[in-house]
C-alpha cells in the first residue's frame, strides 16, 4: 500500500523528539521482520503514556518498517488526527463492535504488515501491566504470524493520564525494547497463551526498568514496586469502580430529568 502520509509524519515526530532532547535506548529491533521479508507480526505493547505508539513506531524505523496501530474510533473522528490516522493506514476500533477492525487487521497481517496493539486497552496509571484483553493472541493465531512483546518505559514522564504534560526540554531517557517473537500454535488455548504473553511482557518490562538510568525512588512516574509513588493497581481498580458508579448515577439523573 502507498505510504504518502507516514514519511512527513515521521519527520515531524523526529523533530519533536529532537526538541524534547530525549535520550533513546532502543533494543531488539532484530526481532522484527525486516522490510522485504515475507510475513507480518503483532506487536503487544505495554501502555503507560499517550506517546507510546509514536515511540514504538520510531524504534521500528531501523528495520524500515511502518507499524499499523489499532486505535479507538474516537481518534479517527477528530478533524485533524482522523485524516492522519487513515493516511497512515492505522485501524479504527469501535469498542462496541470490533469485528470489522479484527477482519481488517487480519487482512493486513496476511499481507505482511506489522500491527501494533496495546492489550491493556488503556493507559495503566500504576505503570504496571494491567489486565489484558486477548486481541493480540487471537490475531497472531488467526493470521499465522508471531506476536512480539514490546516494553516502553519513560514515556509517562512526558505525557500520561491524569498528569499535566511536560513538553519542556528535560532530556528524559526513553526505552523501547522488542522481545523475542512468540508463535501461537493453531488450536492452542487462547487463555493459556494470553498468560504466556503477559509473563513475557512482564519479564521484558522489568528488564527495561532495571536498565533505566534514572533512580525511581520517590518518583511519581515509578510504580510502588520500584519505590515510586504511582497509584497501586488496587487503588486504580477502586477508582475505576467508583467512576463507573458515578457515571451510572449521572446517566440515571439525566434520564429522570428528561422524563
Amino acid at each position: 500500500m502507498a505510504d504518502l502520509v507516514y514519511p512527513p509524519v515521521i519527520f515531524t515526530v523526529k523533530t519533536f523528539w529532537k526538541y524534547l532532547g530525549l535520550r533513546f535506548d532502543f533494543r531488539g529491533q532484530e526481532h522484527l521482520p525486516h522490510a522485504g521479508k515475507s510475513g507480518g507480526a503483532v506487536l503487544a505493547i505495554n501502555h503507560i503514556g499517550y506517546l507510546d505508539f509514536a515511540l514504538a513506531g520510531t524504534a521500528a524505523l531501523p528495520m524500515k518498517r511502518y507499524i499499523r496501530f489499532m486505535a479507538k474510533s474516537e481518534i479517527f473522528d477528530h478533524k485533524i488526527a482522523g485524516p492522519l490516522m487513515r493516511g497512515m493506514h492505522h485501524i479504527s476500533v469501535d469498542r462496541s463492535a470490533g469485528s470489522g477492525a479484527l477482519a481488517q487487521a487480519l487482512r493486513a497481517l496476511r499481507a505482511g504488515e506489522i500491527i501494533g496493539i496495546f492489550p491493556e486497552g488503556t493507559i495503566s496509571r500504576s505503570f504496571e501491566i494491567a489486565e489484558m484483553k486477548s486481541g493480540a493472541v487471537r490475531l497472531a493465531q488467526g493470521a499465522g504470524v508471531p506476536v512480539i512483546p514490546v516494553a516502553v518505559w519513560g514515556s509517562q514522564r512526558i505525557v500520561t493520564k491524569k498528569r499535566k504534560p511536560d513538553f519542556k526540554r528535560h532530556k528524559h531517557p526513553v526505552s523501547v525494547t522488542f522481545g523475542e517473537p512468540i508463535f501461537i500454535p493453531k488450536g492452542a488455548d487462547i487463555a493459556a497463551e494470553e498468560i504466556k504473553l503477559k509473563e513475557a511482557m512482564l519479564t521484558l518490562l522489568h528488564q527495561v526498568q532495571a536498565n533505566y538510568p534514572d533512580d525511581p525512588q520517590g518518583q511519581w512516574w515509578a510504580p510502588v514496586r520500584l519505590g515510586g509513588t504511582a497509584p497501586t493497581p488496587e487503588q486504580v481498580a477502586r477508582e475505576y469502580e467508583e467512576y463507573k458508579v458515578l457515571k451510572a448515577q449521572r446517566q440515571s439523573d439525566l434520564k429522570n430529568e428528561k422524563e
